[in-house]
């Protein structure tokens, strides 16, 4: 079970919104919705998270590149949502996957059994741990020391920092 909120930054302050990711596919699709929640194309997070497992955030400022940060890569690698933003950091492209798994090869050459060296390293791909942009928040009063330290309930102690908790508990 996901949790999605869009916390957009205001001239007044924060607005939040849960929303549902249920036409959520890609990265894109996701940088596109928190641009549509945007007030003079300002700063809009998207948070992510999973039971418990994991959290991540999406930072959008106006047309720039989105800013991502995720709690437990590995955790998050393994789900659908996770692994859109895990790929995106450990700058895995879906295409070159498809590609490659067309050409249904297994990893040895000449008949030799794959050796466990190649298995391992495909294994440590994703890190486990946190990953990803840890000064996301820090213009906004968090800083990475105290980002990497969340754990569980983390929407909310970020909400507290930004100043937008009571807006957050509406829509939870």
């Amino acid at each position: 079970m996901y949790f999605a909120a869009l916390l957009a930054r205001t001239e007044d302050g924060w607005e939040a919104s849960d929303t549902e990711l249920d036409d959520v596919e890609t990265l894109s699709d996701l940088t596109d919705l928190a641009r549509e929640a945007s007030v003079s194309e300002d700063t809009v997070l998207a948070f992510i998270e999973q039971e418990d497992a994991w959290f991540g955030i999406v930072r959008v400022d106006g047309e720039e590149d989105p800013r991502i940060w995720v709690s437990d890569a590995a955790s998050a690698a393994r789900s659908s949502y996770g692994a859109m933003l895990t790929d995106e950091l450990i700058g895995k492209d879906e295409e070159e996957d498809d590609e490659l798994d067309s050409l249904n090869l297994d990893g040895t050459e000449d008949g030799e059994p794959e050796s466990e060296d190649d298995s391992a390293e495909e294994s440590d791909a994703v890190p486990a741990g946190p990953l990803g942009d840890t000064d996301l928040l820090a213009d906004l009063g968090m800083s990475a020391r105290q980002l990497s330290a969340l754990s569980t309930d983390a929407l909310t102690e970020i909400a507290d920092t930004l100043g937008a908790s009571e807006i957050l508990e509406a829509v939870r």
